[in-house]
């Protein structure tokens, strides 16, 4: 099986985690993500990654963006 290797700035789905974000920098074996919407950054490790599409991406933005109005903490 290929591992998906992601680019610095793809936006990508933690399948361990459930959660979409940017790609922001690689640490030792991890690639560190940070949600579209904004918010703290998490790692992740390769092989749990998968490209989204823009539609996926814009989703998860929104959805951020609806939880921020409502006075959620992410």
């Amino acid at each position: 099986m290929t591992v998906y290797k992601p680019d610095l700035g793809d936006t990508v789905e933690d399948t361990g985690t459930r959660k979409v974000g940017k790609v922001m920098g690689f640490e030792g074996p991890y690639v560190q993500l940070r949600p579209v919407g904004g918010g703290r950054e998490w790692d992740a490790r390769p092989e749990n990654l998968r490209p989204v599409t823009a539609a996926d991406a814009l989703s998860s933005a929104v959805a951020v963006a609806n939880s921020r109005s409502r006075g959620e903490q992410l």
